[in-house]
């Protein structure tokens, strides 16, 4: 018994110590932000900066300059277009490795949400980014965006707010209880402590059924036999 409850937790610390990496739970990440403003384009630009000091608290600081006035312009030609807003998110830990993510949506949702968007970055319970996804809050108007729609854009700047997602743990089966309980009762009937409360035919009914049977099938030959 004491041989199967040391294996078993064993293999679940083996289990913990692979899922808990280099990165501590409560740590730090810093995620630069790169947008491309041309349809079809590999090209991406400087956008800002994220950083999050305390994973557990969530609290982050946005750095985010000013569009120039290029930017501006390539950004409402991909509104008009209809175009994906693209933007790419390197996320730096606190060792120096790196992690990117991409993620799209429309550049006309971008512009009629006045530059405000919102940032989600989920973690899964060791600390690692999983994924980092760009969305707007408010629905857009239109379907597409029209020049009345891009004349509406009166921000210059994007003004971010940043989510931090965490995942759920999975309940954990108690496998060392449950092999423990099962020696302690195999222990128990080898020593006769267990005691069968069952009912006379429920503790022998695989020697009644079969007599039944054959007394049954004994009396049907003997009818066709007479008649």
């Amino acid at each position: 018994m004491y041989s199967k409850a040391k294996f078993v937790l064993i293999f679940l610390l083996g289990v913990v110590a692979s899922c808990w990496g280099f990165l501590e739970h409560d740590s730090w990440i810093t995620v630069e932000l790169q947008h491309s403003l041309a349809a079809n384009s590999e090209s991406f630009s400087f956008r800002g900066n994220v950083t999050i000091p305390s994973l557990n608290s969530g609290l982050a600081n946005v750095e985010q300059p000013a569009l120039s006035i290029v930017d501006l312009d390539l950004l409402k030609k991909l509104a008009l277009g209809n175009e994906f807003y693209r933007l790419k998110a390197t996320v730096v830990y606190s060792n120096g490795a790196k992690a990117q993510f991409i993620t799209s949506n429309k550049a006309c949702r971008l512009l009629q949400a006045q530059l405000n968007d919102v940032l989600w970055v989920s973690l899964d319970p060791s600390g690692y980014v999983t994924g980092i996804t760009v969305s707007q809050d408010t629905a857009p108007a239109t379907v597409e965006c029209t020049q009345e729609d891009v004349n509406k854009l009166v921000e210059k700047q994007f003004s971010t707010d940043v989510l931090i997602r965490h995942a759920e743990l999975a309940p954990v089966p108690d496998t060392a209880g449950f092999i423990q309980k099962v020696e302690r009762e195999r222990e128990a009937r080898e020593r006769g402590e267990v005691r069968d409360n069952r009912g006379f035919f429920a503790k022998y009914w695989m020697y009644i059924v079969p007599v039944v049977l054959l007394v049954f099938i004994s009396g049907a030959t003997n009818q066709d036999g007479a008649k």
